[in-house]
């Protein structure tokens, strides 16, 4: 598992790179270019191809295969380097890897699917489903653990269930449980983030009890399948892996990793999947609706997954339901990576943009997160520009100009300023303009309360109507939602 800190580090580099290549990207696109074929986006992957053809140069990387997603469709894939050293088999988009921890995004999916049946909840104790998951208590007031703190790394659990990343033997299902009798949390619930695998594999556990099917069946018929990803599979040595090897040594050497079965850790890294596979997952996250065929969970719970439940420490990132959550420079990231011997990988999406990146490598030592983020802030911050439309806005009516002055309530004044055809609003009090609050025309004389944050204050209605009362053509009185101020009559 990659380190949280290190992605968020590479999120910074976003807007260095983005800088390269957005300014080219403002141009409008002409309505007949599709996304694949816009210049900008050429140019970036060039700019992304270049410098990762480098990496693999200098560093020895084996292969590093890439996709780019906007929305709906894949925009961009393609292989570096190679599948097979030794049969110098290319890397391409088709060529399936180890996805590891991604596996548990399809996890938390199954989970949501059993909830929306109704058949669990996420406050349901472990215990009610696995009756042997009687745990020792970090301390003297723990409370039970839930199936949300087991998706969101809250539970305190420890990270493994035992020396599989050294000795590269995963226990069963039957070890899982006897193993677990030895074991005491190193946290309460609840306490504070904690990775930890054990967890997923326990999830993955209650997922076969309350549903009767083993966890990679249902993983199967549930998701890979209504998807699409035909090329997915779980702890399968299937026919167009790439080879795994491990890290580059000293002499410039990497060993050959042999297939290994993650057997009762499947829930938390089993999964296998390839570029194009992953791509229509990352699209899914897109769509909204009831659940039901291409829709594997409905909108509703979507959003629930990606509601972060837990932060680290730092508060530099966190989780919500399987997924990882970052939030650097004003945007939302959410993805997961992955690391098994031989292979590791990262996605990453960018919720706004509707932008989705890929990197599944074939080694150890291959930085996935770094590749993911000189993606994103190249050819993904392209395609993102690319497929932008404009939004639908009432024309400006002269007449709303009328609407400009200083309200006074009993908490406070707030200024209507007129700035080039459009209206925000100010604390005339405030230390600084930092906020302007934006009046989005609704049309009729009413607006909408536009503003970055929720807000604590009792103006705080992002989202909600503002309208005006007039008297004799002359407004009178500003309601925020459903707190009023009245207008300073002009001196």
């Amino acid at each position: 598992m990659l380190s949280k800190p290190r992605l968020v580090r590479c999120l910074d580099l976003v807007a260095l790179i983005g800088a390269l290549v957005l300014p080219l990207a403002a141009q409008s696109v002409p309505p007949n270019v599709s996304i694949a074929n816009d210049p900008d986006v050429i140019g970036a992957e060039r700019l992304f191809s270049a410098w990762i053809e480098g990496q693999i140069a200098y560093r020895g990387l084996p292969g590093v295969a890439v996709g780019v997603v906007s929305d709906q469709q894949l925009v961009w894939s393609t292989g570096y380097g190679f599948a097979d050293i030794n049969a110098k088999l290319p890397m391409t988009a088709k060529t399936k890897f180890r996805i590891a921890s991604n596996s548990k995004l399809f996890t938390a999916i199954a989970i949501m699917q059993l909830r929306e049946q109704g058949k669990l909840g996420l406050d349901d104790p472990v215990v009610k489903h696995l009756p042997w998951f009687k745990e020792k208590p970090a301390g003297d007031d723990d409370g039970p653990i839930t199936i949300e703190q087991l998706l969101s790394h809250s539970s305190g659990l420890q990270r493994e269930a035992g020396d599989h990343w050294a000795s590269n033997k995963f226990p069963s299902t039957d070890e899982i449980e006897r193993l677990y009798a030895d074991r005491q949390a190193p946290f309460a619930p609840s306490v504070r983030w904690k990775y930890s695998n054990f967890a997923f594999a326990l999830a993955g556990l209650v997922v076969e009890k309350v549903s009767g099917t083993p966890w990679a069946d249902f993983v199967e018929r549930n998701i890979f399948k209504p998807l699409g990803m035909d090329s997915s599979s779980v702890d399968k040595n299937v026919a167009g892996l790439a080879v795994p090897y491990g890290r580059r040594m000293p002499d410039g050497s990497r060993e050959v990793v042999t297939f290994i079965d993650s057997r009762g850790m499947a829930a938390a890294t089993g999964a296998s999947s390839n570029v194009e596979d992953l791509a229509r997952f990352l699209s899914a996250q897109f769509r909204r609706g009831p659940r039901g065929g291409r829709q594997i969970v409905s909108g509703g719970s979507w959003r629930e997954m990606l509601r972060v439940r837990s932060v680290e420490e730092d508060w530099t990132s966190g989780t919500g339901l399987g997924f990882d959550v970052y939030r650097v420079k004003g945007k939302t990231y959410v993805g997961h990576a992955g690391a098994y011997p031989g292979n590791t990988t990262q996605t990453l999406i960018q919720l706004d943009d509707k932008v989705g990146v890929i990197v599944l490598t074939n080694t150890n030592d291959s930085f996935p997160a770094d590749i993911a983020q000189q993606l994103m802030a190249s050819v993904g911050e392209a395609v993102a520009k690319a497929a932008m439309t404009k939004p639908l806005t009432l024309a400006w009516d002269p007449a709303w100009e009328r609407f400009a002055g200083l309200y006074r309530g009993l908490w406070g004044d707030r200024q209507v300023v007129l700035l080039n055809k459009k209206l925000v609003v100010i604390m005339p009090n405030a230390p600084n303009l930092d906020s302007p609050i934006l009046l989005e025309p609704l049309g009729s004389g009413e607006f909408r309360f536009a503003a970055p944050t929720g807000g604590g204050s009792i103006f705080g209605v992002v989202g909600e109507k503002v309208r005006f009362v007039e008297q004799s053509g002359r407004p009178v009185r500003m309601y925020f939602g459903d707190t009023w101020i009245d207008r300073v009559p002009e001196q």
